[in-house]
């Protein structure tokens, strides 16, 4: 990578700024309403996740096709495959119980802070010491199946 272009982080806050309001605008940014998905008793999550995922996946379709290179970074756009093993299962399930204990996962969690719910930073304060002891915990067990993972 020769280096990234100037409107790399510009563009990055940009895309922020439009998932924050969209997560806020869709309530999504709303614990009780999360809960409420988590207990089957509101689905409107379910629209959320998949009119981003349909977003992301024309995206990640087409961009390759049309651009060659990833026009910010000039990386190549390849796949970056994750084995479904065992970390994944334990970590997803780690997450889940954190997820239904505190209804907001990461992104919605600083969307929640944007739109008033100051009591959410101690569920973000919770996720950076869950990490950080993460990391503790895999530099001592001398774990070197998966590294610290980028901003992905």
């Amino acid at each position: 990578m020769a280096g990234r272009h100037p409107l790399f982080a510009p563009l990055v806050l940009v895309g922020g700024l439009i998932f924050g309001f969209g997560l806020a605008y869709s309530h999504m940014a709303r614990p009780e309403v999360v809960l409420d998905f988590l207990q089957f008793e509101d689905l409107g999550l379910v629209f959320v996740m998949f009119g981003g995922a349909a977003v992301t996946g024309l995206l990640y379709f087409l961009a390759p096709r049309l651009l060659g290179r990833a026009p910010l970074t000039d990386d190549s756009f390849e796949r970056r495959l994750k084995p479904f093993d065992r970390n994944v299962l334990i970590g997803g399930g780690i997450f889940g119980v954190g997820w239904g204990l505190s209804g907001i996962c990461p992104g919605a969690a600083y969307a929640s802070v944007g739109i008033g719910n100051v009591t959410i930073l101690w569920a973000i304060a919770g996720m950076f010491l869950g990490a950080y002891a993460q990391g503790v915990w895999r530099s001592r067990t001398g774990s070197t199946d998966a590294g610290p993972a980028g901003a992905d």
